[in-house]
């Protein structure tokens, strides 16, 4: 999959080349698309054995046409929704197209055969209708893609951020045919159970299975209602349309070249700045995404898959653009994505992943944002996040005497940065799509463990003329002896501020938090051990604001005191705006004459 120079420009239809096909008709066939990818997601989530998958969201659903173009798609995670399409097409280029039957499932997770990193499975099913001569033609191909809780490997949960290399961080399945024409391959699966250390691994994958069997009959259903030719032409045209509708959109941006450049903190070794480049190229109708110039040291750990870097690229690109705009090939295919193979965004295919397809994967969308906020500044939002990797806790549950391992999937807030005329709200970044965060109460019943807080932080979010979201104060004590292994960045470079904000405040991690010996994490925390009644605290930074902080409402300041998102001296320090009066006894009021006159001298 990886090569020296990766262009994405191929298709450019051509509206005329189908016209049988009417809009309305193409329009119907293309919700029920929708709804069948809807249906997918939901049957993965209400049959899967963990809770990963069972509780989380983390699974999203795509189709294809039978030469692997993305036709449809649910709503979902956007990095899983755009990363679906290379596995698929690197199994069509494998096995060839003859060798895709009705009844077929395959399944492939590896990372250097279009995926994003190993925890993540993509299982599809091809769906086939008549061709008019008495035999089977393939016509569509249901995909549905979801992050499992381990990958085998050296270390529990999926990320060994300290691999020496690809094969370190677990099984490798470019692509296996887990059904042969509707009977299971009993050896492929046994091999896949016996390389993952989770008893529920196999439950989760067949819950996948599942999934695909149920969109193949759906999809043969829709294709005996309209015919294959009628659902063919319908994709071709809603691909054309989003390809018509996304030049349109780009030749009315200002013509130029822009560049931007964003760092992340650290790879999980400790190797420091983790540089990313961009230029991007308007030209009329046509946009070129350039990554040369992002950082190529052989010896850091922060690599993040060509596929996944396409996804993050696509997604930040979308989220800039006319929502109604489908999101299939034609939208992917205006963008022409260059990306030089062994820079940290498309590796050299022995590199380890695990991490990267956090960061610097997900940083790609701020350094778009960042490098196309001087032209289109009401759009340049980061749709990115700064977690490191999950926070994984290893120990032996008492209730059962089983290991367990607690992904931290629960409830915290950060990251999430104002956008022009509107302030931050919610938990998460929009980079997260539909992603579900778990309750206290769902995963306290799960693992040994309590939660004691989760509030917003005070003035974390960074300030502008509409502010950042607040990150969160997250503790949690085990109940049980334990270990903890995560990566954590977003200490040294925040959340970005866009057209004079100010950026969020940095995250901060403690292990064993108010003993004697506590661990502030500085990278890489490597099964730091943790007893029985110690806690796990973790400041989730803020998001970074949009504007000049001197041009906020003082009126919205004020509530913002009120709901306690910014203090009465954060009031003052950050947005010039002075309050009289007392917080404690709600008597709060804007002191309209002290704050004009310290916004003219800020201004000044």
């Amino acid at each position: 999959m990886n090569v020296d120079l990766v262009q994405l420009a191929g298709h450019r239809g051509r509206l005329a080349e189908h016209p049988t096909v009417d809009p309305v008709t193409a329009e119907v066939i293309r919700g029920a698309m929708e709804t069948v990818c809807f249906e997918m997601a939901t049957y993965v989530s209400r049959t899967a054995t963990t809770p990963i998958l069972n509780q989380s969201n983390e699974r999203n659903a795509t189709i294809l046409d039978a030469k692997g173009r993305l036709a449809a798609l649910s709503v979902g995670i956007p990095q899983f929704m755009l990363t679906s399409t290379l596995p698929v097409r690197f199994a069509l280029e494998f096995f060839g197209a003859d060798d895709f039957h009705e009844g077929d499932v395959f399944v492939g997770n590896d990372p250097y055969h279009g995926g994003g990193h190993l925890p993540d499975y993509n299982v599809f099913a091809p769906i086939f209708a008549g061709d008019g001569r008495g035999g089977r033609r393939m016509v569509l191909i249901a995909s549905i893609q979801c992050h499992h809780g381990d990958t085998g490997g050296a270390v529990p949960g999926g990320y060994n951020v300290t691999a020496n290399d690809i094969w370190g961080e677990g099984a490798r399945w470019p692509a296996v045919k887990v059904l042969d024409r509707g009977v299971e391959r009993r050896d492929v699966l046994y091999a896949m159970q016996a390389n993952n250390r989770l008893p529920d691994y196999i439950g989760d994958l067949r819950a996948q299975i599942g999934a695909a069997q149920l969109a193949a009959k759906r999809l043969s259903d829709l294709l005996d209602r309209h015919g294959a030719a009628t659902v063919e032409e319908a994709v071709d045209y809603m691909i054309d349309y989003a390809a018509g509708r996304f030049r349109e959109e780009v030749a009315a941006w200002p013509d130029g070249v822009y560049e931007g450049d964003a760092y992340v903190d650290h790879d999980p070794l400790g190797n420091p700045d983790i540089h990313l480049h961009v230029k991007i190229t308007v030209a009329g109708e046509d946009l070129t995404i350039d990554y040369t110039g992002s950082d190529t040291r052989q010896e850091i750990q922060a690599w993040s898959t060509f596929g996944n870097t396409r996804g993050y690229t696509i997604g930040q690109i979308a989220s800039m653009m006319d929502p109604e705009i489908p999101k299939n090939e034609g939208f992917f295919d205006q963008i022409k994505l260059v990306v030089p193979q062994g820079c940290v965004l498309n590796p050299h295919g022995d590199r380890p992943v695990s991490a990267g397809t956090h960061h610097p994967g997900a940083d790609v969308g701020e350094v778009i944002a960042v490098a196309m906020q001087g032209v289109l500044p009401e759009k340049a939002v980061p749709q990115t996040y700064k977690t490191g990797i999950p926070t994984i806790i290893v120990g032996v549950d008492p209730r059962t005497g089983q290991k367990f391992t607690d992904h931290s999937a629960e409830v915290y807030a950060g990251w999430c940065n104002a956008a022009k005329g509107m302030d931050a709200w919610g938990a998460q970044n929009a980079s997260f799509g539909n992603l579900w965060k778990a309750t206290a109460e769902i995963n306290e019943s799960l693992y040994p463990h309590v939660q004691w807080s989760r509030d917003y932080r005070t003035d974390s979010g960074g300030a502008g003329q509409w502010r950042g979201l607040c990150g969160s104060h997250y503790e949690k004590e085990v109940r049980v002896d334990a270990k903890v292994y995560t990566y954590v960045v977003g200490m040294k470079y925040p959340m970005p501020g866009i057209a004079g904000g100010v950026n969020g405040e940095p995250n901060k991690m403690v292990i064993r938090y108010g003993s004697d010996d506590p661990f502030v994490v500085q990278h890489t925390a490597d099964w730091v051990p943790i007893s029985a009644g110690e806690r796990i605290m973790y400041d989730y930074g803020g998001g970074g604001g949009w504007g000049n902080p001197v041009d906020r409402d003082p009126q919205a300041v004020l509530d913002d005191v009120l709901d306690e998102y910014v203090s009465v001296a954060g009031a003052e320090r950050e947005y010039g705006v002075v309050l009289t009066g007392s917080l404690e006894e709600l008597t709060l009021a804007v002191d309209e004459e002290a704050t004009a006159a310290l916004r003219t001298q800020r201004r000044g």
